[in-house]
């Protein structure tokens, strides 16, 4: 893989999880430390970020180093079951803390019934 690639791929995911968060480049960018358009040269695969910086952007991103990697090539194939996985995690990401907990509490009784 090239370079360019990688920063592309990089910077597509964090566009993508951006955009999932309702986040402006902007206000992830004052989140972070970083101007807005260091935000947007990042997305848009012109900048080397260095792995303090991706940090920091995981962190104003309420995400944690593998969320941020995960998926970040669309072409990758994955199991219907991962694709479950991934949805689930997503549609939990835009609830309040109080309703995740509710969830988790009703998938321990599922589980725990089987």
């Amino acid at each position: 893989m090239e370079d360019k690639e990688v920063l592309k791929l990089v910077g597509a995911r964090i566009r993508a999880l951006r955009k999932e968060k309702g986040l402006s480049q902007e206000s992830l960018g004052e989140k972070g430390g970083f101007h807005f358009s260091y935000i947007g040269q990042i997305e848009r695969g012109e900048k080397n970020v260095s792995l303090i910086n991706i940090a920091k952007i995981a962190n104003a991103l309420d995400v944690n180093l593998i969320q941020l990697f995960a998926y970040v090539n669309e072409d990758i194939k994955v199991t219907k079951h991962e694709a479950d996985l991934n949805e689930i995690i997503i549609l939990l990401r835009k609830l309040n803390p109080q309703s995740v907990k509710l969830v988790k509490n009703i998938v321990k009784e599922i589980l725990n019934n089987n």
